[in-house]
C-alpha cells in the first residue's frame, strides 16, 4: 500500500484555542504530558512483545496532546530519539497524523518526505510502516506504529489486523496507567490547593474536605483569608464535574477570587468579576460559589451566592436556620447575570456552617431528609468548637461504607468574645 501526504505546516498564529494556551496566554493544564515520562517503563514489555510478534525493528507510541492538535512521541523501541527529542506530528498530516484523523489502520511500503512528517523514520532506514489508532470507549488516545528496515518485506493485511488487536490491548493498558497517574497527581494537587486556615482573633475556624471515593478528587473547595482592614473573606464552591480537570479549574477559580476579593469589598461585585473570568477563560464550565465578608469584631456579614446552597446559622441560643442570602445563577451560565449582596449578623457564640451539595446528596437518598438531619446535628453544636461541629456533621452524614461520586467540603466559622476558644 502507498500513500502520499503533504508536509507539515506551522500552526497559524493567534490560534490560542488550539495551541495549548488559554486566550490570556497562560498555559492550559497538560493533564498527562508532564507524567508521560514514566510510560516508557510501564509499557516497555508491551512494546517489546509487539516488536517481536510482528518481526519489526522499531515500535513507537504517540499520544494526543491536550490541545487535540498534535501527536507527541511518548514511548519507543528502536526509535528512542523520537521520545528524547520530543517529536510531534500534527493530526491529519503524515503517516501517524493520517491514522489519527481517519481513526483507521494504515500500512506503507514507501517511507520518505512525501509520506511521513518525521525525518527520523527514513533516516533510520525504515522502508515499511504499519500503524493503528489507540482507541478506548470511542475516544482517540494516540497512535502506535511499527517499522521494518531495508531488506524486510512490507506488512501484510493479516499483520495489520494483528496490530489493530494489539493496539486495543495497549489502549486499555494506557488507560489503566493514566488512571493511576491521575489519582497520584490529583492527590498531590489537592494537597497543594487545600488552604491553611488563618488564625484570626475573635474567630474559631474549622473545615473538612473529603474527595470522591470514586474519582479521588474534584472541584469542591473552601477558603478563608484575611482582608485589608481586618475583615475576613470566606468562600465555598463546586466546579461541576469530577477528577483532575475539575480540580485544576477549581485552583484557578479560587486564586482569581482571592485576587478580586483583595480589591473589592462587595461580595456580589467580586462574583460578577469572577463570572466574567469563568465565561472568558473556563470554557463550558458551570460553577457554584458563595463568597462572604465577615467583620470578626462586630459580627457583620455580607454574602453573595452564585447558585450555591445557603449556609446554616447556628445561634448560641435560639433555633437553627438557613442564613439569609439571595441565591443567584451559577458562574459560567448567563452573561451579565445580576448578582446581589445580602447581610447577616453573627452574634457572639454563633456559628456559620457552609457546605457543598456532596454532603447531603446521595444516590438514591432524599436530599430534604439529609438537610433536616444536618439541621438537627447542628442544633446540638451551639457553643462548641468549630472542629467539634464539623466532626459531628461528618460523622452523622458521611457514610464511609458506600462509594460516593461527589466531593464534600464544609467550613465552620464561630464568633468568640476573644481569641480564646470556649469549651
Amino acid at each position: 500500500m502507498r500513500a502520499d501526504f503533504e508536509h507539515a505546516s506551522p500552526a497559524p498564529s493567534g490560534s490560542s484555542a488550539r495551541s495549548g494556551r488559554s486566550p490570556d496566554g497562560s498555559e492550559t493544564p497538560a493533564r498527562h504530558a508532564e507524567h508521560d515520562t514514566g510510560i516508557q517503563d510501564y509499557l516497555s514489555d508491551d512494546l517489546d512483545q509487539l516488536r517481536q510478534r510482528l518481526n519489526a525493528a522499531t515500535t513507537a507510541l504517540l499520544l494526543v496532546d491536550e490541545s487535540q492538535q498534535y501527536l507527541t512521541a511518548r514511548a519507543a523501541r528502536g526509535l528512542e530519539e523520537e521520545v528524547r527529542q520530543g517529536s510531534r506530528v500534527p493530526i491529519g498530516l503524515g503517516f501517524a497524523g493520517h491514522i489519527a484523523s481517519e481513526r483507521r489502520p494504515l500500512a506503507l511500503d514507501r517511507i520518505d518526505s512525501a509520506t511521513v512528517v518525521n525525518p527520523l523514520l527514513w533516516r533510520r532506514g525504515i522502508t515499511a510502516l504499519a500503524g493503528a489508532p489507540l482507541m478506548f470507549e470511542g475516544r482517540l488516545l494516540g497512535v502506535v506504529h511499527v517499522g521494518r528496515l531495508t531488506g524486510s518485506p512490507p506488512f501484510s493485511p493479516a499483520e495489520v489486523e494483528e496490530l489493530v488487536d494489539e493496539a486495543d490491548r495497549i489502549a486499555r493498558r494506557l488507560t489503566e496507567w493514566r488512571g493511576q497517574v491521575d489519582r497520584a497527581a490529583a492527590s498531590a494537587l489537592q494537597e497543594g490547593l487545600t488552604p491553611r486556615l488563618p488564625r484570626v482573633q475573635h474567630l474559631d475556624l474549622a473545615a473538612r474536605y473529603v474527595p470522591s471515593s470514586l474519582h479521588g478528587v474534584g472541584g469542591d473547595w473552601y477558603d478563608v483569608f484575611t482582608l485589608p482592614g481586618g475583615s475576613v473573606g470566606f468562600a465555598i464552591g463546586d466546579v461541576m464535574g469530577h477528577g483532575l480537570s475539575s480540580a485544576t479549574v477549581m485552583g484557578r477559580v479560587r486564586s482569581a477570587l482571592r485576587a478580586y476579593a483583595i480589591e473589592d469589598d462587595d461580595p456580589s461585585s467580586v462574583l460578577t468579576r469572577l463570572d466574567r473570568k469563568v465565561q472568558h477563560f473556563e470554557f463550558n464550565q458551570m460553577i457554584t460559589a458563595l463568597y462572604g465578608i465577615l467583620d470578626p469584631r462586630t459580627g457583620q456579614i455580607s454574602m453573595s451566592s452564585a447558585g450555591h446552597l445557603p449556609p446554616v446559622l447556628v445561634p448560641a441560643s435560639g433555633p437553627v436556620r438557613s442564613a439569609s442570602v439571595a441565591v443567584d445563577v451559577p458562574l459560567g451560565v448567563m452573561p451579565s447575570a445580576s448578582r446581589r449582596t445580602t447581610y447577616e449578623t453573627l452574634g457572639v457564640g454563633d456559628l456559620l456552617f457552609l457546605y457543598t451539595d456532596g454532603l447531603i446528596e446521595r444516590r438514591g437518598g432524599d436530599v430534604d431528609v439529609a438537610q433536616l438531619q444536618l439541621m438537627s446535628v447542628l442544633a446540638g453544636a451551639a457553643d462548641v468548637w468549630a472542629e467539634i461541629a464539623c466532626a459531628d456533621v461528618m460523622s452523622a452524614l458521611v457514610d464511609m461504607d458506600s462509594d460516593s461520586d461527589d466531593d464534600i467540603s464544609v467550613l465552620a466559622l464561630r464568633r468568640l468574645v476573644d481569641s480564646a476558644r470556649k469549651r
